[in-house]
């Protein structure tokens, strides 16, 4: 289980409690690297020979780098809430004001914005929900952010090579998502050969910490999907 940018493991929390009956689940952070191709090395040594590889946002920019180093070691593969382009010159432009606002106001400035950033906003307002998502970003800390800030502006596009993608593959996002929106996911699912697409209502960008029961079923659904073994 792969996370997005400042988050840690404890985005999967409630799918590993889920899911504990079906499946091992080793979420793992991205800090480990500046580069697609290091955090993709880092995860495929720490993982299993075989596994099942699910990835939100910045980690399945990850994901998507193993399926080109390793695509024989993953059996199933969900992207969620993410997406195979590189950033459009609106995004980069937020990126840039962001380091603005941490240079002239610290990085808990930056942090505090990010719950409303990601989130419904009826999901922002719930105490819970917002200090998990400032906490995980907290724990990742300004070198964490900064290293995979090289990683996200480095990567390359990767919508050539989702076609070459032979395992079972589950696109998820939230229907609110307006980091990665629906039609991302649209493109990807037609991309990827046989890809199962499933959008997760009354959900922004952080689906497995928005709607946990929704995100838990789809992924244990795509788990009793049977690997691609040749």
């Amino acid at each position: 289980m792969l996370g997005g940018h400042l988050c840690t493991p404890t985005l999967w929390a409630m799918q590993c409690a889920a899911l504990t009956d079906v499946v091992d689940c080793m979420p793992l952070s991205l800090t480990d690297g500046v580069s697609m191709a290091e955090l993709a090395q880092s995860v495929l040594r720490r993982a299993p020979e075989r596994f099942s590889l699910a990835a939100l946002s910045m980690g399945g920019h990850v994901a998507m780098e193993i399926m080109r180093q390793a695509p024989d070691r993953v059996e199933r593969l969900a992207l969620i809430d993410t997406r195979a382009d590189v950033d459009s010159p609106e995004r980069l432009k937020t990126r840039v004001d962001d380091d603005v606002m941490v240079k002239n106001e610290g990085f808990s400035a930056l942090v505090d914005l990010l719950p409303g950033r990601w989130m419904l906003p009826a999901h922002a307002a719930i105490p819970h929900l917002r200090q998990l998502v400032i906490d995980m970003a907290m724990e990742t800390g300004l070198e964490g952010r900064h290293r995979q800030l090289q990683a996200l502006l480095g990567r390359i596009d990767s919508r050539a090579s989702l076609a070459t993608i032979s395992c079972p593959t589950l696109v998820m996002c939230g229907r609110q998502d307006l980091a990665n929106p629906v039609w991302m996911h649209e493109e990807m699912a037609k991309l990827v050969p046989a890809a199962q697409l499933q959008i997760i209502e009354d959900c922004g960008h952080l689906s497995p910490v928005e709607q946990p029961v929704a995100v838990s079923s789809a992924l244990r659904s795509w788990l009793h999907v049977a690997p691609n073994l040749t």
